[in-house]
């Protein structure tokens, strides 16, 4: 199992004196630190207008990381794909593979958030339908080895169109983010990897062990090749009692201050396909910090949290990517986590991270 960075940028607190530019920077430098420490991937979050996160372009920051790395891969988590064109995004995101070697992997998701689709002028009721498009067209651009497409569809038209550059990887490797029953679907259908979130496949679905078994059955359906599944963890190190305490208390704090706001949990004006966040937010509205559980986030000493990704490795998934720095976690404080996750808890796991640390 591998292990990845992750950040959302979640810079949305009460009296928060960081600055975006800061933090945008902040969060490159540990990036790069990630690949240094041996760390498999990188993936860098986009939002829009200061809502949850403040970074808006990852396709930005990942070629900078590229530019100043050979190994570690490059992801955005996730591309909001109603928000772009998705020529554009696949012209983007093929460039940056030729760029980088053939480094990227690239995720694409529907996001969440209302307000960040009505300055573009996108609907956020539609998203469904215009994110299902998106990806399909993406898979024909990047697959087309250069040959010019056509494509007739509800929400994007256009004749005679071909993408330069061509990815160097053939396929593309492409990962659905998803909360639902019907993202997870699509990305069997579509022949794509998934992402998932611990603390959302626990409230949908159970668990990790049954986002894999949906995943493995709907792909059987389509008659794809399960892709590669990961899974994002909010981790924190904590060694006695009152580092415990402040941990769960940084956490309680993201999802109140920045997650809450931003997911659509009023049952009056979330459209169909989001209806299960209302449950989500009721949820984490009632959260209290001992109610953090392994569904939802590593906390602990090393032995804990390798006993915890012990059991998301024996639910069959393949990488899982990791988010310190949340909830106003300071800069230094980061760095010292993600060397220490390396160093203490990865050389449990068989992975490439074991012939980085060799050499």
């Amino acid at each position: 199992m591998e292990f990845g960075y992750f950040t959302l940028s979640d810079n949305h607190y009460e009296g928060n004196t960081r600055d975006a530019n800061t933090f945008v920077k902040d969060l490159t430098a540990e990036a790069l630190y990630a690949d240094q420490l041996g760390m498999h991937s990188a993936w860098i979050g986009e939002h829009h207008f200061n809502s949850l996160g403040v970074n808006s372009s990852p396709e930005m920051v990942l070629a900078y990381i590229a530019a100043q790395t050979r190994h570690i891969r490059l992801a955005p988590a996730v591309t909001v794909l109603p928000l772009h064109h998705p020529i554009r995004a696949a012209e983007h995101w093929a460039t940056l593979d030729v760029l980088s070697g053939g480094r990227v992997d690239f995720a694409a998701g529907r996001g969440y958030d209302r307000r960040e689709y009505i300055p573009f002028g996108v609907s956020f009721e539609d998203n469904q339908s215009i994110f299902d498009e998106g990806v399909e067209i993406l898979r024909k651009l990047w697959g087309s080895g250069g040959k010019r497409i056509d494509h007739k569809g509800k929400h994007y038209q256009f004749e005679d169109v071909r993408i330069t550059p061509q990815p160097l990887q053939n396929p593309m490797p492409i990962y659905v983010a998803s909360f639902s029953k019907p993202s997870i679907e699509l990305a069997a259908r579509l022949d794509c990897g998934l992402i998932v979130a611990p603390f959302a496949a626990a409230m949908s679905f159970g668990g990790l062990k049954q986002v894999a078994d949906l995943y493995k059955e709907s792909c059987a359906k389509y008659g794809t090749k399960p892709g590669r599944l990961m899974c994002s963890y909010f981790t924190h190190f904590a060694d006695d009692a009152a580092s415990e305490s402040a941990q769960r208390a940084r956490q309680i704090r993201y999802y109140r201050e920045c997650v809450i706001p931003s997911f659509p949990g009023d049952p009056r004006t979330a459209p169909p396909s989001y209806r299960y966040f209302i449950d989500m937010v009721e949820r984490l509205q009632k959260v209290k910090p001992e109610d953090l559980t392994e569904n939802s986030v590593l906390i602990g000493n090393s032995a804990r949290i390798t006993e915890i990704l012990k059991k998301v490795e024996a639910a069959g998934f393949d990488e899982v990517i990791l988010y310190f720095n949340v909830g106003m976690k300071p800069h230094k404080q980061v760095k010292e986590e993600m060397d220490r996750f390396m160093r203490e808890v990865a050389p449990h796991f068989q992975g490439k991270h074991l012939e980085r640390r060799a050499a």
